[in-house]
């Protein structure tokens, strides 16, 4: 794989937060970075040196676009092959386009885990209201039914808590295509951030523990209180995941630990993840910085974690009285604030995030919540 060399111009597809630290990290490098979006001020054009306002299906777009850049990747799993394949033919996409299409469609994922092996959820395809009966039966219930595509942060899913819920939940939907899972009786949320270069190389963050609010992601913990054990078998199953489905680029493996000490696959994202975010500060390099090593051919080397972490998602809800006291968190020593720039504060809207850094994962957990709490109340008084 031919080296792409720093002063190139990087192609990025979508326009969020997740391609903004894209950039950030590109641009320390010394690459320039283009954006395609459909908004003309989004989170990465802000930050980009070309932002191309343009609608991810307008295929001629999205082959000026390629023409200019000399490789290609994207931020998020709502863009068409179609569009991943269009790019391709005038520079490399990584991950490959292959990649997005399994990734994008949970059925897909689940029927190329299986396929290989990998340990997933029990789940049944759904679509139809009969085939919902049929696959209640099988699983039994509680039981989460899920859109096959475009689900994220807990849309496009519904908890059948017995079999009488089916038939409202499969309406609620409004989908012709789902998959039902089985109930998990977890222990704990993990994910493990890993990236794969074009010749095998195979470097990971060590596990993270996730706690979820609302099915949105509130706090990661780097590194996750498990057993040794546990995150070698975690370590596993990314690899073999990631050589499964050929990437090249950055992979994000969310999983289950279940009672037993076993894991199973929740979902694969192809791209740097919410989770990793509290790797621009914990780490070297960051998730972004192996996203962009690896799509220019460069050398992934093993991440060194520099303190144990912790990071707290800033949603729009916390705008709802005024602005937040940003001076009051960041009074907090070893702690940092990302903010994505978007325009107007939303409830359950990802509007940035806290980092803090601690001697053990639980200091910097109550510091990273203690930071977040401030920006309602204040600074405590002395």
């Amino acid at each position: 794989m031919k080296v792409i060399a720093p002063g190139a111009a990087l192609g990025v597809l979508g326009g969020g937060q997740l391609g903004r630290m894209f950039a950030l990290a590109a641009r320390r490098m010394g690459y320039r970075v283009h954006v395609l979006s459909p908004d003309a001020d989004g989170p990465c054009a802000q930050v980009a040196d070309v932002a191309v306002v343009a609608p991810y299906d307008d295929l001629d777009a999205v082959a000026d676009f390629a023409r200019d850049v000399a490789a290609v990747t994207f931020e998020f799993e709502n863009v068409s092959r179609a569009a991943a394949e269009t790019a391709a033919r005038f520079a490399p996409v990584r991950p490959g386009g292959d990649v997005l299409h399994v990734t994008q469609h949970r059925l897909r994922e689940k029927g190329a885990l299986t396929a290989h092996g990998l340990p997933v959820t029990p789940y049944r395809a759904v679509r139809t209201p009969a085939e919902l009966e049929t696959a209640v039966a099988a699983l039994g219930t509680p039981a989460v039914l899920k859109t096959a595509a475009w689900g994220y942060d807990g849309h496009g899913q519904a908890l059948i808590r017995a079999p009488g819920d089916a038939a409202d939940a499969w309406a609620r939907l409004r989908t012709d295509e789902a998959v039902l899972e089985a109930f998990v009786d977890f222990e704990r949320e993990l994910s493990l951030v890993c990236a794969r270069g074009a010749d095998g190389t195979f470097v990971h963050f060590g596990l993270l523990a996730n706690d979820h609010r609302d099915h949105i992601l509130d706090v990661t913990v780097s590194p996750a209180d498990v057993p040794a054990r546990v995150e070698a078998d975690a370590v596993e199953i990314a690899r073999a995941v990631t050589a499964a489905l050929d990437v090249v680029g950055v992979l994000c493996v969310e999983l289950f630990l279940r009672r037993d000490g076993t894991l199973l696959i929740n979902e694969l994202a192809p791209r740097p993840h919410n989770s990793g975010h509290l790797t621009i500060d914990a780490f070297a390099p960051c998730q972004f910085e192996l996203q962009v090593r690896a799509l220019c051919g460069l050398p992934l080397v093993a991440p060194v974690r520099l303190r144990p972490a912790a990071m707290v998602n800033l949603l729009g809800d916390l705008w709802t009285d005024g602005e937040p006291d940003w001076a009051a968190a960041l009074a907090l020593p070893e702690t940092r604030l990302h903010l994505y720039g978007k325009a107007e504060a939303r409830p359950r809207r990802k509007m940035g995030h806290l980092t803090a850094l601690g001697d053990t994962p639980a200091e910097a957990r109550a510091r990273a919540l203690e930071a977040r709490d401030r920006l309602l109340r204040g600074a405590p008084v002395i």
